[in-house]
């Protein structure tokens, strides 16, 4: 394959793949070199060293054990050549002293006790008496014990049945026997010292011992009989069985065996004179690696897998990121606002498929850009001409009619008043084309407003308007406050019977501005109300401005935000309160941002 080649190969081949083939070879090869080292290895050295370990696990717990059975027979050693043999029992009982030493073994041991040699029960500790109808000399210990009087004899465990005792009821012990001397008056005789030791000191010793993995480690007697298992309960109740025959007739040393289908290595060690052995015994396919050597090679053959890995893998990733990096500083740019950046579009397909996306979507978010420019310019210049084009010509009518009218009847003052008015009313609606003007403004507008048709109705309501001078420099929205008078006067009090009023209120609580606009007129039902700021289509006035409530809402969401805007309070014959909520911002602060 020609350079060519190899470039077209690359360019077509993605990301995934590249990755893929890359991992997939060097991780084969390394796995397939590290694999044989290691099978090589530890073929030679796992046997040698788990024997080695489980020689000398046994021969420190053999240790043990033989230390505590020492340190039993020294107790008997003391209870008889230091007690038993030096007491005459004719004269004074030796409980005193056996009690002291039983005091000082008791964690140990669970019983001591003197007989004679036809079973009768001379000294006990803590033992109180022999159990009712047992006869002691009929035991095979007791016979074999007077048979061979230099011995000390080790019975296999067994639950305590000798004494009446109920604090020694079921308790597992081992008893140690042997012949001794005692002395009555002026004649010896043979006699028995009997120790119970307690089975679950010797079972602390055993119990804690671990051999690795599913290796595992028990005890028999010289018979065959075991004294310790980990599992003497499964053992016990038949659900699991031991090789014990083969066992026992097995000396030191370490065998081979297939048991219950699998191939174990079994370690026997004998401890002291007692005949017991020890044996441990470790499955084939669960031998540990616990060798320092095979460690270190382990860790050595892993460190270098692992160097060539990182070494592979630098290789990869330079060749991936290096795109994706150049990739980054392109998108950091455009990210910043240079939409003009040129894009990078080399690497493998994908970084280049999205290079070029990526160049697509900033040219189509610059010219939205400049889409979302131009619409807003449009919009506010829409929206302004609407507000001037939305100025009811009935309005102006009527109101050039007032005039014409006072004319003709000589209210010259009057007409003059109501032409200012008018005047006043439509500077402030052009405003120069702002539409956030001071409170003041919005309030000089619909107090012009109302004075105009206070006059064309001849009187037929009042207006009250109140406003505290630290509001008058807020800022407002224009013609928000005359389409709200306008409904007034037209839906609530041009029907209604007596006196109408109307009351505009202006406060400012913390940092909320707060407008409300309240009539004593027809009132409305809450379905009423509903529609006012619905999304249905609303019909303003036929004489009005022609700005609808709903207009007013939607407008000062749209240069405040969604959090305000109107709220509408009515009852039908009870009037209307419509409160207007703004955020209170000096008008200084919102000249030059108005927001569209």
């Amino acid at each position: 394959m020609d350079k060519e080649q190899q470039a077209g190969f690359w360019k077509k081949t993605g990301i995934r793949y590249t990755i893929f083939i890359y991992f997939t070879v060097s991780a084969l090869a390394v796995l397939i070199l590290g694999g044989v080292a290691l099978y090589v290895q530890m073929s030679r050295q796992l046997t040698a060293a788990v024997q080695e370990e489980n020689q000398a696990v046994l021969g420190q717990v053999s240790r043990s054990v033989d230390s505590y059975l020492r340190t039993i027979m020294k107790l008997s050693d003391s209870l008889y050549y230091g007690v038993i043999k030096n007491a005459n029992l004719s004269v004074e009982p030796a409980n005193s002293q056996i009690t002291l030493l039983y005091n000082n073994n008791k964690d140990s041991i669970a019983n001591i006790a003197l007989l004679s040699k036809e079973g009768e029960l001379l000294e006990s500790v803590p033992a109180a008496r022999l159990k009712t109808g047992l006869d002691v000399t009929g035991e095979e210990w007791f016979g074999n014990t007077l048979e061979r009087t230099d011995n000390l004899h080790f019975t296999t465990p067994h639950v305590q049945y000798i004494f009446d005792n109920n604090e020694n009821q079921y308790r597992w012990v081992i008893t140690l026997t042997r012949a001794v001397e005692i002395t009555h008056g002026t004649s010896t005789d043979q006699g028995i010292l009997l120790i119970d030791i307690r089975y679950s000191s010797l079972q602390q010793i055993l119990e804690n011992i671990t051999l690795g993995n599913q290796g595992y480690l028990y005890m028999i007697g010289s018979d065959g009989e075991l004294i310790w298992h980990p599992r003497m309960q499964l053992i016990g109740t038949g659900q699991m069985e031991e090789n014990v025959a083969a066992a026992a007739a097995y000396r030191d040393g370490s065998y081979r065996e297939k048991y219950g289908g699998e191939i174990r290595d079994i370690n026997v060690k004998s401890v002291g004179y007692t005949g017991w052995k020890l044996l441990s015994v470790t499955p084939e396919k669960g031998l540990p690696l616990n060798n320092l050597k095979m460690r270190l090679f382990v860790v050595f053959v892993v460190a270098a897998f692992l160097l060539v890995l990182v070494l592979i893998n630098a290789f990869i990733s330079s060749r991936i990121t290096n795109p994706i990096q150049e990739l980054e500083k392109s998108v950091n740019a455009i990210e910043a606002g240079e939409l003009d950046t040129q894009v990078y579009t080399g690497g493998s397909y994908e970084i280049r498929h999205l290079g070029r996306s990526i160049g697509d979507m900033a040219s189509r978010i610059k010219a939205l850009m400049e889409d979302i420019v131009a619409e807003h310019e449009s919009k506010r210049k829409s929206e302004f001409d609407l507000l001037q084009s939305q100025i009811n010509p009935h309005f102006l009518y009527n109101t050039l009619d007032i005039i014409v009218w006072m004319i003709e009847n000589e209210q010259k003052q009057e007409a003059v008043k109501v032409v200012t008015a008018l005047a006043r009313f439509f500077r402030i609606s052009l405003s120069k084309g702002r539409s956030i003007i001071p409170v003041q403004d919005e309030l000089e507008h619909v107090r012009n407003y109302l004075m105009i048709q206070q006059m064309r109705f001849k009187n037929k309501f009042a207006y009250v308007i109140d406003a505290d001078e630290e509001v008058l420099n807020l800022a407002s929205l224009k013609l928000m406050l005359q389409p709200l008078v306008e409904n007034a006067i037209y839906h609530g009090m041009e029907f209604m019977d007596g006196d109408g009023e109307i009351r505009i209120k202006v406060y400012q609580d913390k940092e909320e501005l707060w407008f409300q606009v309240s009539d004593n007129g027809l009132g409305m039902t809450g379905e009423q109300v509903d529609n006012l700021l619905s999304d249905k289509p609303h019909m303003s006035s036929r004489r009005g401005s022609g700005i609808g409530v709903k207009n007013v809402n939607e407008r000062i969401r749209l240069y405040f935000g969604e959090n305000y805007g109107l709220d509408i309070q009515s009852e039908p014959d009870e009037g209307t309160i419509i409160r207007i909520h703004l955020p209170a911002k000096a008008y200084t602060e919102t000249m030059g941002r108005e927001r569209i």
